[in-house]
This record gives structure tokens, sequence and C-alpha cells, in this order.
């Protein structure tokens, strides 16, 4: 008779469960301005030395790309900030540039659906996977070799769609 009783418990919690996360994963929130459009943006110093953003023109990407081209700071190291939200990354394309450090400062955007950032190109001195968390955090790397790295989320609710095939994905792109 218990075993009956902890065999509906599991059940029914497993249930609520699933269906909880199914309605966070079926209710997407909204994505920066922008989303549907590609964007390719690169960064760039001002007079005054401060790092921005400049967008240069509409794409042919299915998804929002932002694209960001890290510049070295005066200690030598490459920073760009990355946000996490709903299924993207801002910016989701870098290009850093070999053999130089990178600082990666990554951060969650406001949501209740776990995400994670990852690379896996030990092959090329880039190889990392952080959960990110509303506060900063902190990837250090220095690219080796020269090419193209795939950079997602590899997180994934039962049967759903992964949060990579959502759009929570991107590439870091080495150059000379």
């Amino acid at each position: 008779m218990n075993c009956i009783k902890y065999f509906i418990a599991v059940t029914a919690m497993l249930l609520s469960v699933n269906f909880s996360a199914a309605s966070q994963e079926i209710k997407q929130e909204s994505k920066p301005e922008g989303a549907g459009q590609a964007v390719t943006s690169e960064v760039t110093r001002s007079s005054e030395g401060k790092q921005q953003t400049v967008e240069q023109k509409p794409g042919q990407a299915a998804g929002k790309e932002k694209r960001v081209v890290a510049v070295v700071d005066a200690d030598g190291v490459q920073r760009v900030t990355i946000t996490g939200g709903e299924y993207y990354f801002d910016p989701n394309y870098i290009i850093v540039k070999v053999n130089i450090p990178v600082e990666f400062v990554v951060t969650k955007a406001p949501g209740q659906i776990p995400h994670d950032i990852m690379v896996k190109a030990p092959e090329a001195g880039i190889n990392f996977k952080i959960d990110l968390k509303k506060e900063a955090q902190t990837i250090k790397f220095i690219p080796t070799k020269i090419g193209k790295y795939e950079m997602y989320c590899d997180k994934k609710l039962l049967f759903f769609k992964s949060h990579k095939d959502r759009g929570m994905d991107g590439a870091i792109e080495v150059v000379q």
C-alpha cells in the first residue's frame, strides 16, 4: 500500500514539474530590440578611449546577429561583455585576435530559465563552460589558433528543443 502511495506522489510531482517547465519553455521572454533581423556592429574606441558598438548594416541571417570586434585595452587584454537571455547571446558573434589574452564578462538577463555559455575548442586554447548568473562572471583565455569556434548554451529540458536549437548560439572568430 505504501508503495502505491509513493508511486502516485512521485508521478504527480513529475507531472507538475513537466507542466511547469513546459509553460516556461513555451513562454519566451522578448529578445533584445531588433530580434529577427541581422545586425552587424563593431566595437571601436571613441576619442575619449571608451568602447562603443557601431552598427554597420543589416545582414541575411535568420536570427539577430550582433557582431563585435574586441579592442585590445591598454593593459593588452581584449575585453567583451556578453549577456545571455531567453534564447540569445548579446553579442553573439565576437571577433578576437590570436595570441592576445581575452576576458569575457558574462551575465544572465532576468528570467527563470537556467542558461550557460560554452565553447569546446581546446586545440585553440578556448575551452570553457559556465552557468550564467545575474552577477557578472569573468572567463579568461588566450586564443592560440585562427578559426571560427561555436559558442552556445547546451541546456535542454526533456523533449523540448535545446536552447541552442532555439537560437542561443553564436561564434568566436579568431583572426590574425
